[in-house]
């Protein structure tokens, strides 16, 4: 049984709210009710009520398998926004926030903050700098994260590391160039993400070009630097470095370059590219040649689990994604 393959059981003993704000485009609502007719998520459709009610006849989809809520149900709505600006440390007022729950995508974000829906999932009609904004603003960010950034999982095959073939990869998708701060964080959230997804103890090598002091430069101050920050925000964490990417996951390298204890070095689980050139390249050349599957990007940082797709993802994708994101909510439930 593949990764793939595990993350559905997972989701099917414990399916999940997952919001569709994108519901009367086709792809999405194929993949909204084939992952909710198999059991594997509860799918919410958000959106023009009747508009969605007759494409789904239309295409022959069975009712039953959705919730439908109507934006124009303005009961609805006043419960929503009430629940809503009633918790603490939320900057919008009703008002600000009921004209911007016209959008279906701030719709179905606001349900997810008051507990109505346990992942808003878009991306096809909406870019990714919509989802980014309406997460942000609604979701919100957690305590001690200052940035969004994404985390891959990679299935590789011939690879033997420390959790078999698998490899969690960050940030491939969204930091262009993160500095110290931002990049203390893409590995405190990729660690979380990790555990929530798939039960691992995370163990984080923050990788540049060099091995505990091997190379000089800013390039590698910037790493170092974000190591001690996330070493002293989350102690609790197993994080370390600066790693050249074969002492991070190879024990044979580790034992060579790394002369102090480490429970990181040798036996990565999870590693942080430090910039987005590093991470885009490296994941080309993990698919390129080592003929590896995959998964993602996952967005990390928000408060609860949201899912930006790619607009020309084939359902099947969209179907992964949605799953992978209602197991990462239950397990942050949970955890």
């Amino acid at each position: 049984m593949n990764i793939l393959d595990q993350l559905y059981e997972k989701a099917r003993l414990n399916p999940q709210k997952v919001a569709f704000p994108e519901a009367t485009n086709e792809k999405m609502m194929q993949a909204a009710y084939e992952t909710g007719r198999d059991g594997y998520i509860h799918p919410v459709l958000v959106g023009d009520a009747q508009e969605i009610k007759t494409l789904a006849v239309q295409r022959g989809y069975d009712l039953s398998i959705f919730t439908i809520v109507d934006i124009h149900d303005e009961a609805y709505k006043a419960k929503v926004i009430d629940a809503y600006v009633n918790q603490p440390g939320r900057m919008l007022k009703a008002k600000a926030l009921g004209r911007r729950m016209e959008n279906p995508l701030y719709f179905a974000m606001a349900m997810q903050a008051v507990g109505d829906a346990d992942v808003t999932f878009a991306g096809i009609d909406n870019t990714t700098g919509d989802v980014l904004l309406a997460g942000q603003m609604i979701i919100g960010m957690k305590p001690g994260i200052s940035t969004i950034s994404s985390i891959g999982l990679c299935d590789i095959p011939g690879y033997e590391g420390s959790e078999g073939s698998l490899l969690a990869v960050g940030d491939s998708a969204v930091c262009t160039n993160p500095n110290a701060e931002q990049l203390a964080s893409i590995a405190i959230s990729a660690c979380d993400t990790v555990h929530d997804l798939l039960g691992w103890e995370p163990r984080c090598a923050m990788v540049c070009y060099s091995t505990l002091g091997s190379g000089q430069g800013e390039l590698i101050d910037k790493v170092t630097e974000a190591l001690r920050i996330a070493q002293e925000q989350r102690p609790d964490l197993a994080i370390d470095g600066e790693f050249q990417l074969d002492a991070a996951i190879s024990p044979a390298v580790a034992a060579k370059k790394v002369k102090r204890e480490s429970k990181v070095a040798g036996k990565a689980n999870v590693v942080i590219w430090p910039d987005l050139n590093v991470g885009n390249i490296a994941v080309k050349l993990i698919q390129q040649f080592g003929h590896a599957n995959a998964y993602g990007p996952m967005l990390q940082g928000f408060n609860s689990v949201v899912c930006d797709c790619s607009r020309g993802a084939p359902v099947s994708e969209i179907k992964g994604n949605v799953v992978i994101s209602a197991v990462r909510a239950a397990g942050s439930k949970k955890n």
